[in-house]
């Protein structure tokens, strides 16, 4: 924009100079035509007496005085035809001189002033002094480097004065456009001070008021998500007063590992949805934990529903950049959505394993397989919340990986979590 504006100002400054400059400088070139016209029409009238009234040798040696103290070529053309002075030819001016028409002329070596001399007894003489082209334009070209001089001081001044209003400008939109960065980078509290062209200290006014609002309902959202959490814990020890009352040790286990796996979960939201100012601290968990106790959970769900399970992890630990808990919520994910959305008896695979530095996992069903744009958040062809691929496809970003689908080789669906590995606190 600075230079924009810079670019704007040397135009119309350039302009404006070209305008004014040029008239200005032809005016000068007159003038000093007109100066040394003047001064060469004067030393003519000068002779003009002694022409009229002396004879040859007085006129004679006043014509040479004059050439010596002007430096200009002076003739005197007298009626029977002798040339006193400089021997030049008789021009047109001259001849139209003799019929007693005084005038200036233009000649090829600059200018000729030309004076009819009447009274004489012999006739009309004449008095032609020449002016020459340096005298013509003797100053000019100072004039005019001066004049050029001023033009280019002229517009340094004016950009000069450009670069200071366009900062006053820029500087303005310049902060406004950092504090917009900061606040997209979750920093909340970056406010802009209000400065510049009052248009410009209404928008800061309206960024930092909608700066203030995004905290206030982000704080109220993270409230109500927390007295959400801390309301669900009620359910939850009732479930698990109701597990231990179950007289099958198995289901009772099975039932409260599950109780567990959500109150971790609830309590993993509740650290989530409160205020933090602190950096967070680099997460890292163990995959290969993580993915076979939660295989092991589903499994008893797979072997009541006649589900065949192929399981293939590679001996751990293998240390991924993601919490236990969120790794955890995506796993149960991306297992649950083969029970939810393939029909009962279909096998599945799970399969763990390390490639190029990356931690992957990859669950595979033989079912109908997915519909396109599944892993758009809310996406959901069976009814269900389409939440549970994305709660994937974010801990895979969070651990600087990303999520896959394909097409299983048998048909069904196969589901790729590509985990980056965990970042130490020294790397961070």
């Amino acid at each position: 924009m600075r230079a924009r504006l810079a670019l704007l100002v040397a135009a119309v400054s350039v302009l404006t100079l070209i305008a004014f400059l040029v008239p200005l400088a032809l005016l000068v070139r007159t003038v000093a035509e007109d100066r040394a016209t003047v001064r060469a029409t004067a030393d003519a009238q000068s002779l003009v007496p002694v022409v009229g009234t002396a004879d040859a040798a007085t006129i004679r040696l006043t014509v040479e005085q004059l050439a010596v103290d002007s430096g200009r070529p002076v003739s005197v053309f007298l009626p029977d035809g002798t040339v006193l002075g400089a021997q030049t030819p008789r021009t047109p001016a001259v001849a139209l001189a003799a019929r007693g028409q005084s005038l200036t002329g233009e000649s090829a070596a600059g200018r000729e002033v030309v004076i009819a001399v009447q009274g004489r007894a012999d006739g009309t003489g004449v008095i032609r002094i020449a002016v020459p082209q340096h005298e013509l334009t003797a100053g000019v070209t100072r004039a005019w480097l001066v004049l050029a001089l001023l033009g280019v001081i002229l517009v340094l001044i004016g950009l000069l004065v450009a670069d200071r209003l366009a900062r006053t400008l820029v500087r303005p939109i310049s902060d406004l456009s950092a504090v917009s960065h900061r606040l997209a980078n979750a920093e909340l509290d970056a406010r802009v001070t209000p400065a510049g062209p009052p248009e410009l200290r209404e928008v800061a006014g309206a960024l930092n008021h909608l700066a203030t609002r995004i905290q206030v309902l982000l704080v109220q959202e993270r409230e109500q998500v927390a007295d959400l959490s801390h309301q669900l814990r009620t359910p939850l020890t009732a479930l698990r007063l109701e597990a231990e009352s179950l007289r099958d040790p198995d289901d009772a286990a099975r039932i409260t590992a599950a109780a567990d796996g959500l109150e971790r979960a609830v309590t993993g939201l509740i650290r989530q949805a409160r205020w933090r100012h602190a950096p967070a601290q680099p997460a890292s968990s163990d995959a290969a934990a993580i993915v076979a106790d939660r295989v092991a959970f589903w499994s008893v769900l797979a072997e009541d529903t006649g589900r065949a399970v192929t399981l293939d992890l590679t001996p751990g630990p293998l240390p991924v950049g993601v919490a236990a808990d969120n790794l955890t919520a995506a796993v149960d994910a991306l297992l649950g959505n083969v029970f939810a959305h393939t029909p009962d008896g279909t096998p599945f695979a799970v399969r763990l394993a390390r490639e190029a530095g990356e931690v992957v996992l990859t669950v595979a069903d033989e079912g109908p397989g997915m519909p396109a744009g599944a892993i758009r958040r809310g996406a959901s062809a069976a009814g269900s919340t389409g939440l549970g691929l994305d709660i994937a496809r974010r801990a895979a970003q969070a651990a600087g990986g990303r999520l896959e689908l394909r097409a299983g080789a048998q048909g069904g669906a196969q589901v790729v979590l590509r985990l980056g590995p965990a970042t130490s606190p020294r790397d961070a």
